[in-house]
């Protein structure tokens, strides 16, 4: 029988292998395709922003072929209340994540791993664990809420510091959601998804239904399989 060290390291090359096929496939969608997903994806987490009305938020700048949309921040912005917070993660030298206010395209700054940051003032860690509803990103998602990053584990620390009430969705491509992912002890679970066919998904019967969001949604309204 392998040793916990044998299994992790199994886990990770399992993790590695399925990482560089579904970003193969991101990087082969067409320039439409991506835009139509983006549109799609945008208006679902939109209609979830003005149904939840969250004080504080966060999401990210989408960068190359992620679902989203470079824009994704200023379209959420817009949704939001207009005394509500939309933090952007700031990668810190150690790959942790700060927090800082997003106030406009205009004051995104280029940083490291091709990746737009805010150029406000920092916020702390600790930031995300107040917002009420985190937008993550992610290679892929499996049915029980385990998620595939790009490997740095930026966010498997930020999720360690968010509510296990905190509804916490990712946006992914059609066929992202898959059956089941390799897993570490230090992943953590999101609570939904958001994909263009798919609409919003939630992953489990947890804390999740306290957020009015049902499975298979789209606008607030239930969707079939």
């Amino acid at each position: 029988m392998a040793d916990f060290s044998d299994e992790a390291e199994v886990a990770r090359a399992a993790k590695r292998e399925t990482r560089t096929e579904l970003l193969a496939r991101r990087r082969s969608l067409s320039g439409s395709t991506r835009a139509v997903a983006a549109g799609r994806v945008q208006a679902e987490l939109v209609a979830l922003v003005r149904r939840l009305h969250p004080r504080r938020m966060t999401a990210y700048v989408p960068v190359g072929s992620e679902p989203g949309g470079a824009d994704l921040p200023e379209v959420l912005r817009a949704a939001l209340p207009v005394d509500a917070e939309l933090l952007l993660p700031v990668l810190l030298p150690d790959l942790d994540l700060d927090w800082a206010a997003y106030t406009g395209p205009g004051a995104l700054i280029a940083a490291g791993r091709g990746i737009r940051e805010p150029a406000g003032a920092r916020l702390g860690v600790a930031a995300v664990a107040d917002a009420q509803l985190v937008v993550v990103p992610a290679v892929a998602v499996d049915r029980l809420g385990r998620r595939l990053g790009r490997g740095g584990g930026s966010y498997d620390r930020a999720l360690a510091r968010v509510s296990e009430a905190t509804l916490t969705v990712v946006p992914l491509h059609d066929g992202e959601l898959v059956e089941a992912l390799p897993a570490e002890p230090h992943d953590r679970l999101v609570r939904a998804v958001v994909t263009p066919a798919g609409g919003v998904r939630t992953l489990d019967a947890g804390p999740g239904a306290a957020h009015g969001v049902a499975p298979h949604t789209s606008a607030g309204r239930t969707r079939g399989e």
